[in-house]
């Protein structure tokens, strides 16, 4: 039922939204430059890796060395803009019609991040990921990692239907209100480290 109401209602945003999608389209190429999406490898259900797309909200800026700079010195105003209306998370659309995310399952992170995992972290890639999700209902980028992924693994133990259609709904307040967007300090949200021995 989940992956049928995932479909159709991803199939009529796309639908509804595609003029949206297209003046967004033209702003971040105009604003920011090419590629207009910004396209990375993600671990899926069973860390199977998938392509997420959302709209690129950063610049390609390097120091000396080559090196990107930090991501604060790289996204300009219209960049935070679009992450802190969420409107860059638009593409993933197109992920979840592919069956690749679903609308509501814990964020799909790094690649990089998979060998950092303990068992019981793991378990978040039981399910698909999602463009919201539990943990993003409840502080977003304002959590620890420990606490995002004991949410995450909650919402795996306790997922329903009833649980999606209640995070949908507050997904909607927290993106009007912009709560949660950057961690503390950060441009977003500090990397994952690992776990401490």
């Amino acid at each position: 039922m989940k992956r049928i109401f995932d479909f159709f209602l991803a199939a009529v945003l796309i639908v509804l939204l595609v003029v949206p999608l297209l003046i967004i389209a033209c702003l971040v190429r105009l604003k920011l430059g090419a590629p207009v999406l910004f396209h990375q490898q993600r671990p899926g259900r069973h860390a199977k890796p998938f392509k997420m797309l959302k709209f690129r909200s950063m610049l390609d800026k390097r120091g000396p060395d080559g090196e990107l700079l930090p991501d604060s010195e790289r996204l300009p105003a219209f960049g935070g803009w679009l992450r802190s209306t969420s409107l860059d998370e638009l593409p993933e659309l197109w992920n979840v019609l592919c069956g690749e995310m679903s609308f509501v399952g814990p964020r799909p992170l790094l690649m990089e991040y998979l060998p950092r995992y303990s068992s019981y972290q793991a378990r978040r890639h039981e399910v698909r990921p999602g463009i919201t999700g539990w943990a993003q209902v409840n502080g977003r980028n304002n959590l620890s990692w420990a606490e995002k992924f004991d949410l995450d693994i909650w919402y795996v133990d306790n997922r329903s239907f009833r649980l999606d259609m209640y995070i949908l709904l507050r997904t909607v307040a927290s993106v009007v209100k912009r709560d949660g967007i950057n961690a503390s300090g950060e441009a977003t949200m500090s990397a994952f480290k690992g776990n401490e021995p």
